[in-house]
């Protein structure tokens, strides 16, 4: 779908911007902007958008967004009904990619933070060692002034750059348009009306008549922005809702299937092998064992 540029508000005496955020949710709006994001959710659940990958995010999570790369964070739907115990919090780093100079990168020193930099275009989610690091140098960061500022900044770069412990979020490089705000105004409807309804049939008149277009006109409109059809988007949603009750093992597959909005099991289970390439026992026993691994 296509994104709004976004404005990073960043103080004229600042290189870059951090914030520690604590609010009810994190919007819907699909975005995008020329800094560098490196994410930090302390507090939330839901599904985020970035590139072309739907996923889970929960607490404890680090991101690192390239330029220009659309994202957004979309809550569960308990974060919009104003309750005040229900918020999210999370610490949020942007910088451009020349903030300290356009010639520093070109140093023979620093010759690994073009090659991160290009690495974090299909976004990066930051594991192991470097993970925990990071969380201490971006509390640190917001206290910091003057020259301690710009130190902690290189350390980051220098601790991203350095780690191999990271995963990959987009598949290839996808190609994104900017857009006017008629679009994305549009195409936000059609995804906050599926987050918020992927547990019933939705059918194709439906969510035509939800973006005020034809159904031959929307499918043409979303396989063109999005490169996958609606029905497949839907799946992804399902798919990903899924996903996080497998984890939370409080259900039966069967039931999980249900609750997601499939109508019948061998159906769920075709589409969650298409998307995630194992099966739903498979993904539990994955997760279940990673989570004792790291317990022992």
């Amino acid at each position: 779908m296509k994104p709004l540029f976004h404005k990073v508000p960043v103080k004229l005496e600042s290189s870059f911007s951090i914030r520690h955020d604590t609010k009810p949710n994190f919007g819907n709006i699909w975005h995008y902007h020329p800094e560098l994001e490196l994410h930090y959710i302390i507090r939330g659940e839901g599904v985020r958008f970035i590139g072309d990958n739907i996923s889970n995010f929960s607490p404890g999570e680090i991101v690192f967004l390239g330029e220009n790369l659309p994202h957004t964070w979309r809550c569960k739907e308990e974060y919009f009904q104003n309750n005040p115990e229900m918020e999210v919090e999370a610490m949020v780093l942007h910088f451009l990619p020349d903030c300290l100079g356009k010639f520093l990168w070109t140093l023979p020193e620093a010759y690994m933070i073009p090659k991160l930099y290009e690495k974090a275009k299909s976004g990066l989610i930051i594991q192991g060692p470097a993970k925990e690091k990071i969380i201490q140098l971006m509390y640190s960061a917001l206290d910091a002034t003057n020259m301690d500022r710009i130190i902690i900044l290189l350390s980051i770069l220098k601790t991203l750059a350095e780690s191999d412990d990271h995963k990959t979020i987009v598949n290839g490089q996808s190609a994104f348009y900017q857009s006017n705000e008629s679009d994305t105004l549009r195409l936000n409807k059609v995804c906050n009306y599926t987050l918020a309804n992927y547990k019933k049939d939705i059918t194709l008149e439906e969510i035509a008549a939800i973006s005020n277009l034809s159904v031959t006109s929307f499918c043409r409109y979303f396989k063109l922005m999005t490169k996958k059809t609606y029905y497949d988007f839907l799946i992804e949603i399902r798919i990903s809702h899924a996903c996080r009750s497998l984890i939370e093992d409080k259900l039966p597959t069967e039931v999980i299937c249900f609750d997601c909005g499939f109508n019948n099991v061998s159906n769920f289970y075709r589409h969650f092998k298409k998307v995630t390439g194992i099966t739903p026992l498979e993904y539990k026993r994955k997760y279940l064992n990673k989570v004792k691994h790291h317990a022992a």
